[in-house]
């Protein structure tokens, strides 16, 4: 028990590393439970809960995270589970947390098992797995009686924004990080210096810290023949479909030509889905392959992205990891799940069932059909020019009111933030098996460094940008970063009676 006085008021409080977090100066006190979330701002805090916290205020910090996605979301909750007694930040560049929200679609179910989580590969005692959400939540019962290991994605989405809401005091919303450089000076480098941007106000703030890591996701993945920046309203990436396409199309009951982009999941998904939003729309799948494929999740196969694999893919040659994940492609990249490919096809079905026309179709999917080009009309409509596969017909379509590029994310924004760091570095940002950038002997003390998530599939396998794979990572860099100071405080286990 500890006793906290402010005022007059004195409040008797049971300290439990699973419901307390803190910060070790004049900020808000919260105490997290599954009762209504209670805040207090104290003056002065004396106790000890056998753990100490971190705040936004006052550098140094021990280690700043860049981005606060699902990535660096896992790194925090081990950080809490190990009990590090570090100084840490987030900087985030969205104003509050969120999970791809362009793809929140209607109805969608996650792809992979609830169990891969923020934590249960780690810890399956951690407060934040997936099924203390759900009791904390009142709903462990009734989402057992589902019989599913695959929730919505907006509960998976709730999920990790519960996560995220245990750690306000860490995160600083709303900041565009623009470089991760070294301080002037020589010698080795023993700190790092963190730019950024307050979206808000355009104001420059300068951080500084001893470790950095950079978990920012994937940039919007453009085909290389358009501008990068898609100049017309009408043209967007998937990553926005949800946000965007409202206002593009406002009329529910609006006669729209949309065309989508693409032969994977979420270009599938947004090519089912509008459907369904625009009931008068006419709509065109197009993609390269010579049909939709399904993803193979089956039980062997899913094998690929278990936390043990990354050892073994990890030691082979460079060579023998492409081959690799040339084999393993149709885990990931350009299927879809074999349930959502038999709705189309049924869909398809039922208007040759009607009409044996194809012309008359309202929704129709273009096999063999690259698009070599974005042509915008006076009128602001679009037109595609397509190349077929075989390269020898060029067609170019009728207007279009949308068109979504379905066509996946880069993993490469990470250059752009570390280019001060380039002079530092043989070759193009090499990691180890911990994910830390092989800098140059001499260059960048042992106390010291930078720590890559999401960008690294061509070095650990195909999970690299996946959920699968996040919280056993997350506990491998708290380990890699902060290990030996852990073990230092780590209690010694206790023997337990065998009853």
């Amino acid at each position: 028990m500890l006793l906290e006085t402010w005022g007059s008021i004195t409040k008797t409080l049971t300290p439990d590393p699973l419901n307390l977090l803190y910060c070790t100066s004049i900020r808000q006190f919260q105490i997290w439970s599954p009762l209504p979330k209670a805040k207090y701002t104290i003056q002065k805090m004396s106790f000890d809960t056998g753990r100490k916290g971190s705040c936004i205020d006052g550098p140094p910090y021990d280690l700043i995270c860049v981005g606060f996605g699902p990535a660096s979301l896992s790194v925090a909750c081990a950080l809490y589970d190990e009990r590090a007694d570090a100084r840490v930040l987030f900087l985030e560049r969205q104003t509050q947390f969120a999970w791809h929200n362009g793809m929140m679609l209607p109805g969608t179910r996650m792809q992979i098992s609830f169990m891969k989580d923020m934590a249960t590969f780690r810890n399956p005692r951690s407060k934040f797995t997936f099924v203390n959400y759900l009791k904390s939540n009142n709903r462990l019962v009734t989402f057992a009686n589902l019989g599913t290991f695959y929730p919505l994605r907006e509960e998976f989405n709730d999920y990790l924004r519960w996560c995220a809401s245990h750690f306000e005091n860490f995160v600083s919303y709303g900041e565009d990080v623009v470089s991760v450089s070294p301080p002037t000076g020589s010698g080795p480098v023993k700190q790092w210096n963190v730019s950024s941007i307050n979206i808000a106000s355009g104001q420059l703030t300068n951080y500084t810290t001893k470790h950095v890591i950079i978990a920012v996701g994937g940039a919007p993945k453009i085909p290389a023949q358009f501008p990068q920046r898609l100049y017309n309203e009408k043209v967007i990436h998937s990553s926005t479909y949800a946000i965007n396409t409202p206002k593009i199309l406002p009329y529910r009951d609006g006669a729209y030509k949309i065309a989508v982009v693409g032969g994977g999941q979420s270009a599938v998904e947004i090519y089912s889905d509008i459907q369904s939003k625009y009931p008068n729309c006419k709509t065109t799948l197009f993609l390269r392959q010579s049909a939709l494929k399904p993803s193979d999740d089956s039980p062997f196969v899913n094998e690929i992205f278990d936390p043990e694999r990354v050892d073994p893919f990890f030691s082979m040659s460079p060579e023998k990891r492409k081959i690799r994940i040339r084999e393993d492609q149709a885990t990931n990249y350009s299927v879809v799940r074999l349930e959502l490919i038999e709705h189309v096809y049924n869909v398809m079905y039922t208007q040759r069932l009607r009409n044996p026309d194809q012309s008359t179709w309202a929704h129709n999917i273009r096999t063999g059909q690259g698009v070599s080009a974005v042509i915008q009309r006076q009128d602001g409509s679009v037109d595609l020019k397509l190349q077929s596969t075989d390269g020898e017909n060029t067609t170019t379509t009728d207007g279009f009111d949308l068109v979504v590029f379905g066509t996946g994310y880069r993993r490469d924004v990470h250059k752009q933030l570390l280019k001060p760091v380039e002079g530092l570095v043989s070759g193009d940002f090499a990691v180890d098996r911990q994910y830390r950038v092989q800098f140059k002997d001499g260059a960048v003390s042992k106390d010291a460094g930078i720590w890559l998530q999401g960008c690294c599939e061509s070095t650990h396998g195909l999970s690299d940008s996946l959920l699968s794979i996040l919280a056993v990572r997350g506990g491998e860099m708290v380990d890699s970063i902060f290990g030996k100071q852990i073990d230092a405080t780590r209690p010694a286990k206790q023997v337990r009676a065998m009853l």
